[in-house]
């Protein structure tokens, strides 16, 4: 998509009070709306690339519990979209918070799925306006080893990779693969360190923090994990560790552009204990190789005193060629970059503390 710099784009940001997105055709000039569902903690926007102007937004609330809202019309409007959004297959357990939003794959229509805490997998058939359990994945023969992280025990990352594959990341369970659309599910965890628990490499119990698979390279998936970052392949038999030549295996954010087939971006955290850049410098982590070799990219970060956290779902990148890379904190600045990481910019300082950064498919190359 190089020097197509007409194609609108929008970053649709969650933050802990609400949703504003943020809307450009340059990525240098932006405008500004929202907040949307205002004082809400918006765990997740996405945007359905069959159909772009549907947008669907994980909404939290402390006192009115978890809900799913839809727009088909670009964000003007929203409506509860959430019609048999419950759980009847676990006894004793009730729908905690939705974390994350996954449009299906064009050979899927109206199909989209929504993963939630405790550990929760749910599908819709009809753009999101009704839901059921996925109890294949719900009620999987290993559920009594899946444990809670720090954030709850919760379906986080869901991934649709078409001709009825499907990959989940579940906090701490580990990562799920399906290829005949959800009817079942096997772990796929082979070589995924889990330095917590005895025994380090388990069938489950891994922490992932953030999988991804690549939206133009076919089968190609990442993810940054508790203990390490990992490339696999949907039908591969284990992951590779791609940790050596980072500061830290620690960290949630990820992010895979596009437009260029072995190219990803983390942002390393000292530890679990200190969940912060190192040493009070702000950096991102870029794979130009799949992770044979890293780059810390700092020029228009801050370097001194600056001690941030980028949650699991805060970071994105576009489909344009250079990439543009999005980063959100937890204390509310978002930073941003039109060409791969060379170079930062602040897009915004003062927003309530960001949980996910979205960016809308239309300028996604297609997978």
């Amino acid at each position: 998509m190089a020097g197509k710099r007409s194609t609108p784009l929008a970053l649709w940001i969650g933050t802990r009070k609400g949703a504003f997105v943020f809307r450009t055709t340059d990525r240098k000039r932006w405008d500004t709306e929202g907040p949307f569902f205002k004082g809400c903690e918006v765990n997740h926007v996405a945007q359905d690339g069959r159909d772009p102007r549907r947008l669907y937004a994980a909404v939290n609330s402390a006192w009115f519990g978890p809900h799913i809202h839809a727009s088909s019309n670009g964000g003007k409007s929203w409506k509860l979209s959430e019609n048999g959004l419950e759980v009847k297959s676990l006894p004793k357990t009730k729908l905690g918070r939705i974390w994350n939003i996954c449009p299906a794959s064009a050979d899927e229509p109206k199909v989209v799925y929504a993963g939630a805490d405790p550990a929760l997998l749910f599908r819709s058939e009809d753009w999101g306006r009704s839901w059921e359990e996925v109890r294949s994945l719900n009620r999987h023969a290993t559920r009594p080893h899946w444990q809670p992280g720090a954030g709850g025990l919760m379906v986080h990352s869901i991934q649709c990779l078409g001709g009825g594959r499907m990959i989940a990341g579940i906090s701490a369970a580990g990562a799920f693969r399906s290829a005949d659309g959800g009817h079942t599910w096997e772990p796929y965890n082979q070589g995924v360190r889990a330095d917590f628990l005895p025994k380090k490499f388990p069938v489950v119990g891994q922490c992932v923090h953030k999988l991804l698979a690549h939206p133009a390279c076919t089968g190609a998936l990442f993810q940054q994990n508790h203990c390490g970052v990992y490339r696999g392949k949907f039908d591969g038999k284990r992951w590779t560790d791609i940790s050596r030549g980072l500061p830290s295996r620690f960290g949630f954010g990820l992010a895979v552009p596009a437009a260029e087939p072995e190219t990803l971006f983390t942002v390393p955290m000292e530890s679990s204990y200190f969940r912060c850049n190192l040493k009070g410098k702000f950096a991102v982590a870029r794979s130009r190789d799949a992770g044979r070799s890293w780059k810390l990219l700092t020029r228009g970060l801050p370097q001194e005193n600056a001690y941030m956290t980028v949650l699991r779902e805060a970071m994105a990148a576009d489909g344009f060629s250079p990439a543009g890379v999005y980063v959100g904190t937890e204390t509310g600045q978002l930073f941003y970059s039109r060409d791969a990481g060379e170079r930062w910019q602040t897009l915004a300082e003062h927003l309530p503390s960001i949980y996910s950064v979205s960016v809308d498919s239309a300028s996604a190359a297609s997978r």
